[in-house]
């Protein structure tokens, strides 16, 4: 009988010594990466679009005018005429420009200004 009560006091200590064993280990810290994203600039009133859908006349002025091509293009409805903003790569830096679906280079105020 002494050796159950010595079995059963011995399995009783490891349950307590293992559960004290437990609540003594260090919590995990949660590490968190801030990751930055490159946000796309917002653009009041154009929508944003895929460049290749941008219209062969805006494509070709674009090159001609450039010697590039648009790596971001934007379209909105102005006066019944779509009016394109394209973000293209020349010379080293990235420049914003506006055209008609012709292929008309527009300047940056008669695109705000609405005329």
């Amino acid at each position: 009988m002494k050796k159950s009560i010595l079995s059963v006091m011995a399995v009783a200590g490891l349950f307590f010594a293992s559960q004290t064993m437990r609540a003594q280990q260090e919590p995990v810290e949660e590490t968190t990466e801030e990751i930055e994203a490159e946000v796309a600039p917002e653009v009041v009133g154009f929508e944003m679009i895929d460049v290749l859908a941008l219209p062969q006349p805006v494509k070709d002025a674009t090159m001609t005018e450039f010697n590039a091509v648009a790596s971001e293009a934007w379209v909105k409805l102005e006066n019944d005429k779509k009016i394109y903003k394209l973000n293209i790569a020349s010379d080293g830096e990235v420049k914003t420009v506006y055209a008609t679906a012709d292929g008309e280079w527009l300047k940056e105020d008669e695109v705000i200004d609405g005329n």
